[in-house]
């Protein structure tokens, strides 16, 4: 270890990251089509976000506008250079390419945005790093087919991700398939299940048999991008993205340790087919206990073969507690008798009820590098938080820097004294941008303040924060000052 600095590696990519629906706004501008993300309407901790049939004229919808991007990229991206970033991760807005989802050819105004927008990024020192379908897709392919639970969407997908991946291969290195594709096993009655795959739901439906179905549909899709993106250029970097949220039992119980596994199963399903190119026999005997007919043919099983990832993309936000003790207050789960979700009482947590852990993403990268052997890549951390403007124009967010800091120095021990081998560090909300969960813009992630509230009100005129010198230093530094 430097005497002055805990070092990262040479190369490391330390970025930032954000999604397509949350920051471009211009939803409905230059030929782009309705995507899932339009029909989201706002709400708060209290509320949930809606899911409208259709944009209706008496609802906001936060996404429409966002902080307007698609106009401010050139000014933003002097901001990230500013900042010292090496790296972007934001994602392609699926249904700017192709409005409808099935249609044959794209459109060309969309795929020139990305094409300016990866070159501003790249004359200024940044590399991108692309999602394909970051929590959006055409809303036609919702009303039209039901969403990733019809087959054909695994062709449209291989289309749409061709038709971008022979456009950039000179200009994109880092790519990855489906945003956080593991979020819909827990909470597929929630809204996961419609930004992940646009499940339309029928009377009688099993849920969770056509959760899983697709769920395979996307896997299928994502391994068909890969070997295609390989084809396209060698040279590409192809990732999958997990949400990883470790589950630790409550007590020293055999049971509570074992549920905690059980838990963990639905998460790692996701990575274990993406690296593994095959279906792992907890899943094949889940669902021949529950009667599930999950369709999919021999060739789509020789595909998922051929199209493994490079690496592992994940976001790492909180950890959570599992237990089996009677007496014990939770959140019940499936698969495990008696067993519940509940509060850790050793770790505090933020204003939404996410607990914070840092030691949970050392635990982390040491157990998916693990189990995987695979390069890993932090492409999202970080913690929303109510930001105040002092009368001087100043941010003080100390309680920013202190969770980037704990976390960073979890990174720093995972890689220099566990051997974890971590590709970069991209901690959401660079800039701030509507919150996906809650559609609030005062939910803040962000190094850089935008001006507008929850409502919509302000003049988006962007701000430095005090944790944006901080960061910048730790970039300069490549890693945490001493």
């Amino acid at each position: 270890m430097d005497q002055a600095t805990d070092k990262f590696p040479n190369g490391f990519l330390w970025g930032g990251a954000v999604a397509a629906h949350q920051i471009e706004g211009a939803y409905d501008v230059d030929g782009k089509g309705l995507s899932t993300a339009d029909v989201l309407t706002a709400g708060n901790q209290r509320t949930p976000r809606e899911i409208t049939k259709g944009v209706k004229s008496d609802q906001y919808y936060p996404n429409h506008e966002a902080i307007d991007f698609y106009h401010t990229y050139k000014e933003d991206i002097q901001l990230f250079k500013e900042l010292g970033l090496k790296a972007f991760r934001t994602s392609i807005n699926w249904s700017r390419i192709f409005p409808n989802g099935d249609d044959v050819v794209p459109n060309e105004a969309g795929l020139q945005f990305y094409d300016d927008l990866f070159d501003e990024l790249l004359k200024n020192g940044i590399e991108p790093v692309i999602t394909l379908s970051h929590f959006e897709i055409p809303y036609a392919l919702y009303e039209n087919y039901g969403g990733f639970r019809n087959k054909k969407l695994i062709t449209f997908f291989a289309w749409y991700a061709e038709t971008v991946m022979r456009r950039y291969k000179d200009k994109v290195k880092y790519w990855m398939t489906f945003n956080e594709i593991n979020n819909q096993m827990d909470t597929f009655e929630k809204l996961h299940a419609w930004t992940n795959s646009a499940i339309l739901f029928e009377d009688g439906d099993d849920k969770e048999e056509v959760t899983i179905q697709a769920s395979m549909n996307e896997l299928i899709a994502s391994a068909k991008a890969v070997k295609i993106g390989k084809e396209i250029n060698p040279n590409f970097q192809i990732g999958c993205m997990m949400a990883y949220v470790p589950v630790y039992p409550y007590s020293c119980h055999p049971e509570d340790m074992l549920a905690a596994s059980k838990m963990m199963e639905r998460r790692f399903f996701y990575s274990d087919v993406h690296v593994r190119g095959e279906i792992p026999s907890y899943a094949l005997k889940l669902w021949e206990q529950k009667g599930y007919d999950i369709d999919y043919s021999q060739e789509d099983l020789e595909i998922l073969k051929e199209g493994t990832v490079d690496y592992i993309g994940f976001s790492y936000y909180m950890s959570t507690a599992v237990t089996t003790l009677s007496g014990v207050k939770g959140t019940p789960i499936r698969d495990y008798p008696y067993a519940k979700v509940v509060s850790n009482p050793h770790v505090k947590a933020n204003d939404w009820g996410w607990q914070i852990d840092p030691d949970g993403l050392r635990y982390t990268l040491n157990t998916v590098y693990q189990r995987y052997n695979k390069p890993l890549f932090i492409v999202e951390n970080g913690m929303g938080a109510y930001d105040t403007v002092e009368n001087d124009g100043k941010i003080h967010d100390d309680y920013r820097v202190s969770y980037l800091e704990a976390h960073i120095q979890a990174m720093f021990q995972a890689v220099n004294e566990d051997g974890v081998e971590l590709m970069g560090y991209t901690p959401w909300g660079v800039i701030d941008i509507v919150s996906f969960g809650s559609g609030e813009m005062e939910k803040r992630y962000g190094f850089i303040h935008v001006d507008k509230d929850n409502q919509g009100n302000g003049t988006l005129v962007r701000r430095k924060k005090e944790s944006f010198a901080w960061y910048q230093n730790v970039i300069e530094q490549n890693g945490l000052s001493n």
